[in-house]
Parts: structure tokens; sequence; C-alpha cells
């Protein structure tokens, strides 16, 4: 490559250069030494404290109720939204005619604005709605949807789910279009048919699917922002503390913005150790079945 080969490239790449620089090493950098200061967010004025923002966020209760509300959302969404995801995906591949009207079709609950559907699930199981009317009135039941921990959890999990569904099962979808029919075929003939030539040939063939879907879900758990703040504000009992919860309160309601970035920083670092994680284990997976 000669010098002016190599400066039209640099040209070329400038603006997206200019953007990230701006956009994201600054911001990354200036995070990095707030972290280390106690900055309120208003004042010009402010000390550096060293390491005392990381240590009092890792012996800090909401902290700690927000590193573990993340993971229990993980443990519901994923395998909800991967078998449904799945599901779906698999109902709408076998379709005679419309494919691409059902799943464009479920793939519009993903486009719907976060905190207008918040309020939508807000005003269906308020107390006083027609359907939580009809459970008294019908069943005898009387159920707090959102004053109890584990309805609370469950509900914003189901909406999550609901809305991601059809997102994810585009994905699961196109790794089903994408298996050859001689697989099948070859298969048919070893005997595989019915559940068996699902477990057997459909699911490991979806392995690249699988390995995107399960990534992009537990990614999303380090970020929910809007169901919990619009239908529970974290509680009931710190029950749908988030991450980003956490972050928001500290930053922007205490004014602690030194230490919700020490706070955004721990997150990050868990975020990206747990995703390790997922991908090692399901790299492992797929390389039983042979994707290397």
């Amino acid at each position: 490559m000669n010098k002016h080969t190599a400066k039209v490239g640099w040209l070329l790449a400038s603006p997206y250069l200019i953007y990230s620089a701006i956009f994201f090493l600054i911001p990354l950098f200036w995070a990095l030494y707030l972290a280390f200061t106690n900055w309120n967010l208003i004042s010009p004025e402010y000390e550096t404290v060293g390491v005392q923002n990381f240590i009092d966020a890792l012996f800090s209760p909401s902290v700690r109720a927000a590193f573990w509300v993340t993971y229990k959302f993980m443990l519901m969404f994923v395998p909800i939204v991967i078998a449904g995801s799945l599901i779906l995906a698999l109902i709408i591949h076998h379709l005679p005619r419309w494919k691409g009207l059902f799943a464009v079709g479920y793939f519009l609950p993903y486009l719907a604005s976060g905190v207008a559907s918040a309020i939508v699930v807000k005003g269906v199981i308020s107390y006083n709605s027609p359907f939580n009317q009809f459970l008294r009135d019908v069943f005898g039941l009387d159920i707090d949807w959102l004053g109890s921990p584990t309805l609370a959890a469950l509900v914003i999990v189901l909406m999550m789910a609901w809305k991601f569904v059809g997102y994810y099962a585009l994905l699961f979808l196109s790794g089903l279009e994408s298996i050859p029919k001689e697989v099948y075929e070859a298969a048919e003939i070893d005997g595989a048919v019915g559940w068996k030539r699902v477990w057997h040939v459909t699911i490991p063939m979806l392995y690249p699917s699988f390995y995107t879907v399960t990534i992009l879900a537990v990614g999303l758990m380090f970020g929910i922002f809007t169901e919990p703040y619009v239908l529970t504000g974290g509680g009931p009992e710190y029950a749908t503390h988030t991450w980003q919860l956490e972050i928001y309160n500290q930053a922007f309601e205490k004014l602690n913005a030194g230490y919700g970035t020490a706070v955004a920083i721990i997150n990050s670092i868990v975020t990206f150790a747990s995703i390790f994680i997922f991908r090692k284990l399901l790299e492992k997976w797929g390389g039983r079945h042979g994707w290397e």
C-alpha cells in the first residue's frame, strides 16, 4: 500500500474516527477520571477521592441488589425469550404462505416505545383496571401485581419477552431458512423424524442463531432501565432494582456523579465478564456439534 492510498483510506475513515473520539473515547476517559472524584454534577469544584467510590459501591446494599436482580431477571428472561422466539420461528417457518407478513407482525412490538408499553401494562394491571376487576369478580383473586417482589419481577420479564420475542424469532427464522434440505433428507433416512429431527438436527444446526440470541439477551439484562423505572421504580424492596436504575439514582437524583460513574464502571466489568462466560459455554456446546 503506497502513501497516497493510505491517506485516502484515513480520509474516508476520518468521519467515523472523529465520531468515535467525540462520542466514545472522550466520554470514556472522562468517566474513568470522574469515578475517582466526588463531583456532584453541578459544582465546578470537586476533589479526588481515590478508590473510595468503588469501595462504597462494593459494600452498598443497593448495588448488591442490582447485581442479584440482574441475574434473577436473566434466569427468567433468557429461557423464556429463547423458547418463545424459537417456537415462533418454527411456526412461521412452516407456514405455507405469508411468512414475511407474520414475521413483520411479530416484530412490531420491538419497535414500540418502552415508555408507552410500560404505561399501558401499568394501566392494565392497576388495581381498578377491568382486568383486575374481572379477576376479583369471577375468580375471587385480589392480586397486587407490582406490590409483590416476585410478581413485579415476573411482570417486567414477561413484558420484555413480549417485546423481544419477535425480534429474536427473526434471527432463528434466518437460521432455519439456511439449513439445507439435504440435511433433513439424510436425517430422515437415518430414522430422525418428528421431535428427534428437531432435537438432533434442527437445534444443533441453529447454533449460530442460539449463540447470537443468547449473547444479546444476556447483554440486554444489564441495560434494563425503562420498564422498572416506569412500573416499579426499582421496588418493592429492591426486587426490580437494576444497574441502570442505581446509576440514574446516584448520578441524577442524588447528584453523586462520581459515585454513579464508579457504579457504571463496575456494571461494565460485570457485563463483559458475564458475556465472556456465556460465550465460552456456548462455544463449548457448539464445539460438540462440529461448530468451531
